[in-house]
């Protein structure tokens, strides 16, 4: 029953309606428009295009026979067969002038096309009685014998002839008269088919809006103030519409949304007294872990410090008696004093190590932009004496970046003296440095050709003090590439190894693009497909 009650039609399905039966309406009178307009077309063709051009003919026609008997006359005078001329075009013009009124005559003009044959058959009898028998006798007897043939014919034949054109011109004038006067009537219908269709429109979009106005803008604007009041903290109104079945839907679920707000307000205020409380906590434990780090990096630089000097006294008087004693007590005594002094050089160096990883990122004297070309110009500077004149060391189109000059130095200067430690035996040493930009960070990679890196011992090169060889095979302390880890990490980038090159080592780390820099396309390297191991 609902269903055919409109008071229970949605929105949607009431501008449907209106739509649907508008539609109607208007395609109907689009149809009876449509043709009527064929109606005025063919009425204005036949204005245009049928009885003027006919009328027109008609009266050439006429004139085609005036032609002609003035032609006759003047050579029945002179008997000049040039006289004749004005006849024998108008007979031309008559047969063109026939073919062409028939040709635009349609099968149902009767009236016309009767006229036009009397007007052919009172042509042919005048040619036939008149014309014909003048000229004959004017070529046979002379031209006193034609004006006399022609004065003792009468002039009924070419009267009733004239006669029979102007019937047919009164018919074609009728046609005409008709034509006009139903594209006129058709104009007046398609004038008033437009003023119905502008006024169906008109009250179409009236009555839309005053749907719209009852059903949504008013509906709507009362629950947009009945939810403002909830929202200025009146979560006891009572939220309802009285506009579309959708609207009322709406303000249900608005309403459910209210109910559940306002049972859910406690809980949400306990848990944000709770939430406080958290903070809070969390608050004191950051300031006690800062504290705690900051009193660690502090123990381990006077740590490291005060480890110094006994280990310079150790080593010295090591020294002094290697040297004071060397060879006066036997060989177990020498190689006992050679440990200790190797013993305390190596502490030393791994204090000084200690002491350099623990400064990173905490004395520091801001970032600039910094040339990675000009760095790697000091660090081949600094490593020429340890490359040696074999080794090859090579870099191209290295970007600017923003960081500590010292730091990237240091950075450098790992990862290519790494490079020279581990060279091949009788191998020059290659080392190349390229860059590549991605899309908010550029990619460096530094390779060489040593001795290279076992892919299980990927995870361990960045920790400190790990070492992938014995002390008596290659010198160092083992952290060389912790130190590098976290300048890059210091400096916002990652640093990863490659493992899928053929020979050498290949180690891939980031640094951010400077800020402002224009954007360009990333130029990812082959290698970036490549399996990688990140720090």
């Amino acid at each position: 029953m609902s269903l055919f009650d409109p008071r229970t039609w949605t929105l949607r399905r009431r501008i449907v309606a209106l739509c649907v039966a508008v539609g109607v309406i208007l395609s109907a009178l689009g149809v009876f428009a449509a043709i009527t307009a064929a109606g005025n077309n063919r009425q204005l063709d036949d204005v245009l295009n049928r009885a003027s051009p006919m009328r027109a003919a008609g009266e050439t026609l006429n004139t085609a026979y005036v032609d002609q008997e003035t032609g006759i006359r003047g050579f029945a005078i002179t008997g000049n067969e040039a006289n004749l001329t004005p006849y024998t075009k108008g007979v031309e013009d008559e047969k063109r002038l026939i073919a062409r009124i028939d040709d635009l005559l349609n099968p149902d003009d009767t009236e016309i096309r009767e006229a036009l044959q009397v007007v052919q058959q009172r042509a042919d009898d005048w040619h036939r009685e008149v014309a014909e028998p003048v000229i004959a006798v004017i070529r046979s007897e002379g031209t006193q014998a034609g004006q006399d043939r022609l004065k003792g014919t009468s002039t009924e034949r070419f009267d009733a002839l004239r006669g029979a054109i102007a019937t047919m011109q009164d018919d074609i004038q009728v046609l005409r008269t008709q034509s006009a006067d139903a594209a006129k009537q058709s104009s007046r219908t398609m004038v008033a088919i437009q003023i119905a269709a502008a006024a169906i429109i008109i009250l179409a979009g009236s009555a839309l809006l005053l749907l719209l106005d009852r059903m949504v803008s008013r509906p709507v604007t009362e629950l947009a103030g009945q939810v403002r009041e909830v929202a200025d903290g009146d979560y006891d109104k009572h939220i309802s519409s009285t506009g579309s079945p959708e609207l009322a839907s709406l303000a249900d679920d608005v309403e459910g949304m209210r109910q559940k707000i306002a049972a859910e307000l406690t809980e949400v205020r306990e848990a944000r007294a709770q939430i406080e409380w958290v903070n809070d906590q969390l608050k004191v434990q950051a300031e006690e872990l800062t504290r705690s780090n900051r009193d660690l990096e502090q123990f381990a630089y006077v740590a490291s410090h005060d480890l110094q000097e006994p280990l310079r006294k150790v080593a010295s008087f090591c020294q002094l008696l290697q040297r004071r004693y060397s060879g006066q007590l036997d060989g177990r005594a020498d190689q006992y004093i050679a440990f200790a002094v190797d013993g305390a050089q190596r502490m030393q160096r791994l204090i000084n190590d200690l002491l350099a990883f623990s400064r990173i990122g905490r004395l520091t004297a801001g970032f600039t932009e910094v040339p990675l070309d000009r760095v790697l110009t000091e660090v081949k500077s600094q490593l020429e004496v340890r490359a040696g004149e074999d080794a090859e060391i090579s870099w191209s189109e290295l970007p600017v970046v923003e960081g500590e000059e010292p730091l990237l130095t240091t950075l450098f200067v790992n990862l290519i003296g790494n490079s020279l430690k581990f060279r091949r035996p009788e191998v020059p040493p290659v080392i190349r440095v390229s860059a590549t930009r991605g899309d908010d960070e550029w990619r460096i990679n530094v390779r060489d050709n040593g001795i290279g890196i076992e892919a299980e011992f990927a995870d361990k090169v960045f920790v400190i003090f790990q070492r992938l060889h014995a002390r008596d095979a290659y010198e160092g302390t083992g952290i060389g590439l912790a130190i590098v880890k976290k300048i890059v990490e210091y400096h916002g980038g990652r640093i990863w190894l490659d493992l899928d090159v053929e020979d050498g080592t290949s180690i891939w780390f980031t640094l951010p693009v400077l800020p402002g820099a224009p954007d360009a396309e990333p130029q990812l390297p082959a290698q970036e497909t490549r399996k990688e191991v990140t720090a």
